[in-house]
């Protein structure tokens, strides 16, 4: 049996959003998570602390009634609040939750191409309930939802946050920036219906905009599309689509608003663009190359690679509804997409553990990740210790051994 035990502190635009949770692993399943209104603590038969990789062996973690980590320590010399309920998890393993930078929690991977016209934005909210929950059961205590219909993703998060659903900590985008006919504009309906997507926004001043208006609704983050992409149709992965002024203008504005920025970005001048333009996480970066990992080190940028992706689409991609172009658009960029990420992984660039969730398990991309580039505990480290602040995450996201860390009360969806 593995256990595992999940302490977060997350800022979403300046409001703390705290909880306490217990989770409960049975091999690959989950049980469903203990809840806790009082001081308590849990001992740990072995404690992973992935800030050193190292694994500790007889570890108390000390609670309070608000949830926050008091003491971390050996339970021969710390010491439990009198009348605290000890969780014996002696003959298991503790690790903090994890955490995904990249998913779509509202997407339906059943549904791609044409299929997914039929999906309605209540439909949408739906679906992202059931994974929201499966999410978290699934041990990722904290995700950044990047890019969801109608802001449905907003609602889900509120909804969490409101106790009226289970679900991980979420910082969502809704729509994501794009240009006319780009990889975040809809390309499957014909002209007569004079359709665009609701994230569209061509030049510096209306893509300033549409910050203001993603904010306005309720985004804590700010999704764009800078390049072409695999699942949009008729465009390419490697094909700049917003310029360096129009992302200079988007990364300004949402700054100047407290948000931080994640840009879609698979093609080599599209990554170095953002960079430049000071958007703070670039995701997918299929096609970086030296000079843009010398820049993402340079600027402290983090690169989100969706490796298994590949292997979904190329396996299952026909039965899901993608489109032909977009199982061969794949055909050419997966590979070089897991290429790049061991040449970006061990040339020390920040790495943020992100999987496109929501077209398959999360268990898969770790599985690529530790084939890939990941050694041992670096691939936990990387999607619960690392600082995620560049991706709008607190620095104490995803630590169990510090105090004054929260633990969680609270009681995998794909755009590549």
């Amino acid at each position: 049996m593995l256990q595992g035990f999940a302490s977060h502190e997350t800022t979403l635009g300046g409001l703390m959003r705290r909880t306490l949770v217990i989770l409960l692993f049975v091999i690959a399943a989950v049980a469903a998570p203990l809840t806790f209104a009082a001081p308590g603590a849990v001992r740990c038969g072995k404690l992973l602390d992935v800030r050193s990789g190292r694994m500790l062996t007889d570890q108390l973690v000390v609670f309070d009634a608000n949830g926050t980590i008091t003491a971390v320590g050996s339970a021969a010399s710390t010491t439990a609040p009198g009348g605290a309920t000890v969780i014996d998890l002696s003959s298991a393993t503790c690790l903090p939750g994890l955490i995904d930078v990249h998913t779509h929690l509202t997407g339906d991977p059943s549904s791609n191409g044409y299929q997914g016209l039929g999906i309605s934005v209540p439909r949408e909210a739906l679906v992202g309930a059931k994974n929201a929950r499966l999410t978290l059961r699934a041990g990722f205590t904290t995700v950044r939802n990047v890019g969801a219909t109608g802001y449905t993703d907003v609602a889900l998060r509120d909804a969490i946050d409101a106790g009226d659903v289970e679900g991980p900590h979420m910082l969502v985008s809704g729509p994501p920036l794009g240009i006319t006919g780009g990889h975040c504009d809809n390309n499957l309906l014909p002209f007569e219906f004079h359709y665009k997507a609701e994230g569209v926004a061509d030049g510096p001043w209306a893509a300033r905009a549409k910050v203001r208006e993603t904010v306005k609704y309720g985004a804590d983050v700010i999704k764009v599309c800078a390049s072409g992409g695999v699942l949009s149709k008729g465009d390419q992965p490697g094909t700049p689509q917003y310029t360096l002024e129009e992302l200079q203008a988007i990364a300004e504005e949402a700054h100047k608003l407290g948000r931080k920025v994640a840009a879609h970005a698979h093609g080599t001048q599209s990554i170095k663009d953002a960079i430049r333009a000071g958007i703070d996480s670039i995701e997918h970066s299929s096609l970086i190359d030296d000079g843009g990992i010398a820049l993402a080190k340079q600027h402290g940028t983090y690169l989100v690679f969706d490796i298994y992706n590949d292997d979904f689409i190329l396996q299952e991609g026909a039965k899901a509804g993608m489109l032909p172009e977009s199982i061969e658009k794949e055909k050419k960029i997966g590979r070089l997409q897991r290429e790049n990420f061991r040449h970006a992984f061990q040339s020390g660039a920040k790495i943020a553990f992100g999987t496109d969730a929501g077209v398959y398990s999360a268990r898969r991309q770790c599985q690529a990740i530790r084939q890939d580039g990941g050694v041992g505990h670096e691939t936990t480290r990387c999607h619960s210790s690392r600082d995620h602040s560049g991706c709008g995450l607190d620095r104490l996201v995803g630590q169990s051994r510090r105090a004054g860390a929260r633990a969680f009360r609270r009681h995998h969806c794909g755009e590549r």
